[in-house]
């Protein structure tokens, strides 16, 4: 989270993601959309079915100011708790939804009754979020986004959320990670330059990690606004090769980008 933006953060929610009978694909993908908006997820979550965990859960998460969303639970079987949850977590009761109902009756006519209908049954104050699959809404509460745990619903509505009620937040000039390699060498004789670069670039984040395979290199990724993490990077390497250490750059930024740089 910056000044300028409050934090992301995704809850994954079913007991069958803690017991591996189902994998988790919202996270990477929830990751990739934000990044084409120029935002960053700043926290993730995993929640099993326990309605008291899941409410003390939705309850902190609520507390903060944090845009969060969050997959699955929402449907009308007795094992979907979330909605449930939320309403306990916000102190608020369930009703149902004016609009939502609206569109279900659209859909279902009278198949809607009397089991369906649960599935527009939110915390009072909830909005609708559309679902372009099979016209079933998810709900917003406050800053919350609830959505389906299937994929191929729950993306477009997440994209949905961002381009509808977040778009003064996106950034035409998003956050980019550079990466290099320092070869032969260990961690501890490049810390002094690490420390003197996050000094000098406090808005650039600096990560480290050596090679899980056994060759003597560590991978350095330097991520923040691109001129800006471009200049830190540039320096970085230029720092460590003057020490006759050899650099491997994996993904360096195009010169353009550092080379006239005036925001230190």
């Amino acid at each position: 989270m910056t000044q300028d933006r409050p934090g992301f953060g995704a809850l994954m929610i079913g007991a069958e993601l803690l017991t591996g009978k189902r994998t988790d694909k919202h996270l990477p993908e929830l990751i990739r959309i934000l990044g084409v908006r120029g935002l960053e997820l700043d926290w993730a979550h995993t929640v099993g079915d326990d309605p008291d965990r899941l409410s003390d859960t939705l309850r902190w998460t609520l507390a903060s100011s944090d845009v969060v969303f969050s997959f699955g639970g929402i449907g009308a079987t007795p094992d979907d708790l979330t909605r449930q949850c939320a309403a306990r977590a916000a102190g608020v009761p369930l009703e149902f939804n004016a609009e939502g109902r609206s569109t279900l009756e659209a859909v279902f006519g009278d198949r809607l009754y009397p089991h369906r209908i649960h599935m527009v049954e939110w915390p009072r104050g909830a909005r609708p979020i559309p679902n372009p699959v099979n016209r079933v809404p998810g709900f917003s509460l406050d800053h919350h986004h609830f959505v389906p745990g299937f994929p191929k619903m729950a993306w477009p509505m997440v994209e949905w959320v961002l381009d509808n009620r977040y778009a003064h937040l996106h950034d035409a000039d998003p956050v980019r990670e550079y990466l290099f390699e320092a070869l032969d060498t260990p961690e501890s004789d490049l810390i002094d330059i690490m420390d003197g670069i996050l000094q000098r670039y406090p808005a650039v984040r600096v990560s480290c990690l050596p090679d899980s395979g056994g060759r003597r290199a560590i991978e350095f990724g330097l991520r923040g606004k691109r001129p800006l993490a471009a200049a830190a990077y540039r320096e970085m390497c230029d720092l460590i090769a003057a020490r006759a250490i050899r650099i491997n750059e994996i993904d360096p930024p195009d010169d353009n980008l550092y080379q006239n740089n005036e925001g230190r």
